[in-house]
């Protein structure tokens, strides 16, 4: 009984601190550091054009439940940011290739966190990542207690809808990739969503996939998206390769992407070599306010979400999750 309420309020927590939704464009924090060239190259001001059609998704989300529309636009409503865009991409459709910005990028994420969640995909089935029994079932991470702007609870939209029908081959290759994409704000790679980053990204590289990106573009796509949900991180990353003499243009993202660079532990080790390195947080966090860091749930203290280790030993790093 004891064990059932200590669960049940860390669950809580979670969702509490997890109102997780991303709403304003990424904290400027380190930024202002970094020379214009630099910051231009990873973070282009006019945004980047995503190979993707996003389509009627946002309606379909809506129309199965995953995304309760009343309550996003009320979330973004009250800080007077929900444009016309958000309601077409929300509620209509969008047949152009999708844009990403800095200011939209917190939007963006929040869209592909519930295709990532609702969507039907062997992924979210994995034994041994989310649906290990080590962790108490898949409902006790970030990613998924997280997501309160579900109808009901998020849980009964896990894996539920058919929303993007994959081949074998397309699947295959959302395996690997996924496997090779990392966040800064965790340990875990995009195969493990745990929190809402990873679980965004593997709903962008469903899409991706579904309609015929290549292996190559899907990396650079994820890089570019990366870099905006985690400003600061890939501006010390691209002047640590700048210092390397590598431009940022001739970097390889699948290597930008991986463990050595892009997972918690990665970045720190990257940013201990750049000069100045006083108050790096990696960027937009997985809180409520953009480029501030949720308060650490009481359970598992791993941050944004439980390692791939198993049973993982407690960690800080981002507070994102459990």
């Amino acid at each position: 009984m004891e064990k059932n309420i200590r669960e049940a309020l860390g669950i809580a927590f979670v969702s509490l601190v997890a109102l997780v939704i991303y709403l304003a464009p990424p904290a400027a924090g380190l930024i202002n550091r970094h020379d214009n060239s630099l910051r231009g190259l990873v973070l282009p001001s006019n945004g980047v054009v995503l190979p993707v059609v996003w389509g009627d998704l946002g309606a379909r989300l809506v129309e199965a439940g995953a995304i309760d529309s009343a309550a996003l636009k009320r979330v973004y409503g009250e800080r007077g940011a929900f444009t016309a865009e958000y309601d077409n991409l929300l509620t209509g459709r969008s047949d152009g290739a999708l844009a990403m910005t800095e200011e939209n990028a917190g939007y963006i994420l929040n869209l592909f966190w519930a295709l990532g969640l609702a969507n039907k995909n062997p992924i979210l089935e994995d034994k041994a990542e989310m649906m290990n029994p080590a962790y108490g079932g898949a409902g006790n991470f970030a990613s998924t207690g997280g997501w309160t702007l579900a109808k009901g609870n998020a849980m009964n939209h896990y894996g539920k809808h058919a929303l993007i029908a994959l081949t074998l081959e397309q699947q295959e290759l959302v395996d690997r990739v996924s496997q090779n994409i990392y966040r800064p704000c965790c340990g875990n790679s995009a195969h493990f969503p745990d929190c809402n980053h990873g679980l965004a990204m593997l709903g962008l590289l469903e899409l991706m996939a579904s309609q015929g990106v290549s292996e190559k573009d899907m990396y650079k796509t994820a890089l570019a998206v990366n870099s905006y949900w985690f400003p600061d991180t890939y501006l010390i990353i691209a002047e640590y390769m700048s210092g390397k003499g590598i431009d940022w243009e001739d970097v390889s993202p699948k290597e930008m992407l991986g463990a050595d660079y892009s997972s918690a532990a990665g970045f720190r080790d990257i940013s201990s070599r750049v000069s100045a390195p006083s108050n790096r947080g990696g960027g937009s966090g997985c809180g409520v306010e953009a480029g501030g860091r949720a308060p650490a749930p009481p359970r598992r203290g791993s941050g944004c979400g439980v390692g791939a280790e198993a049973p993982p030993a407690p960690r800080r790093e981002s507070g994102c999750g459990i």
